[in-house]
């Protein structure tokens, strides 16, 4: 005897009907249902995000940005902080729903997130001995130059063809400078500028190179295969560059009047506009 459910499905093929799949989950509307962006950020990575010291409340730029995100949703913005090595699998395994921690696009991580346009570009930079001639990366070709180990920038001293001279901190990778070790640092922008604004009072006088040594779009990260959640990421984020709120946040923890002195020359940008050799 055929059951209740095989004739019904009988019945629906005869008249031309069939089962519909099941419905895709829709992560931007499981975030407007619940009223809260869960956000992954930098656990203690100054001034992206890190706990304030009287309060203990998660600050920083990469914490502004999520919230700012949200009160344009009209939801409320959850921190998480998470280690540098778990930005990418909270993401990919739905613990978040954004990773907001100076996520650079690399190979292997777009092959497990998707990412937003870049809001900006990181560059690693290249500082050396003030009294080097060199000016151009090209002049480091084949050269020793330092950086911390397993790091990017250690990748685009490899990219530049140089030789990397490895260490677990900056610190020591700035002393193999200062002692003539190796003829620059390679590190982040931001880090850079500071090593450079320090050793004007500090140790011998260095100066950064202006052409970069590569080029990091830095991207919001989430789950793939979700389009509407892409599209409005980006169409915020074009919206926050529009109306000055991105630059505002940028100003306010690495702007000219703070210790990092940066100006935001890098505008939203869609990766298609973008030319840069993606690390691996």
């Amino acid at each position: 005897m055929k059951t209740r459910r095989s004739m019904l499905a009988l019945g629906l093929v005869a008249l031309g009907v069939t089962a519909a799949p099941p419905a895709k989950a829709d992560q931007l509307a499981d975030i407007m249902q619940r009223r809260e962006l869960r956000c992954a950020t930098f656990a203690d990575v100054p001034p992206f995000a890190a706990p304030d010291p009287r309060t203990r409340e998660m600050v920083g730029h990469d914490v502004d940005l999520c919230r700012a995100i949200a009160r344009r949703w009209g939801v409320q913005a959850r921190i998480t902080p998470v280690s540098v090595e778990a930005r990418v699998p909270e993401v990919r395994l739905g613990r978040v729903d954004l990773t907001i921690a100076n996520l650079a696009y690399t190979l292997s991580r777009a092959e497990q997130v998707q990412f937003s346009d870049p809001y900006y570009l990181a560059k690693e930079m290249l500082a050396v001995r003030a009294n080097d001639p060199g000016r151009t990366r090209a002049d480091y070709t084949g050269r020793r130059l330092a950086s911390t180990r397993g790091s990017t920038s250690e990748l685009a001293i490899r990219m530049n063809n140089s030789e990397p001279l490895t260490f677990a901190d900056t610190g020591s990778a700035f002393m193999a400078v200062q002692q003539n070790r190796a003829f620059g640092i390679v590190a982040n922008t931001m880090t850079i500028t500071k090593i450079v604004n320090d050793s004007q009072t500090q140790g011998i006088p260095m100066r950064m190179i202006a052409e970069p040594m590569a080029l990091q779009p830095i991207g919001i990260g989430m789950k793939r295969d979700e389009p509407a959640m892409l599209a409005r990421v980006n169409e915020t984020l074009q919206a926050m560059e529009a109306d000055g709120e991105l630059t505002a946040i940028w100003n306010r923890w690495l702007g000219p009047d703070t210790e990092f002195k940066m100006e935001r020359t890098d505008r939203v940008t869609p990766f298609s506009q973008l030319q840069f050799t993606p690390l691996p």
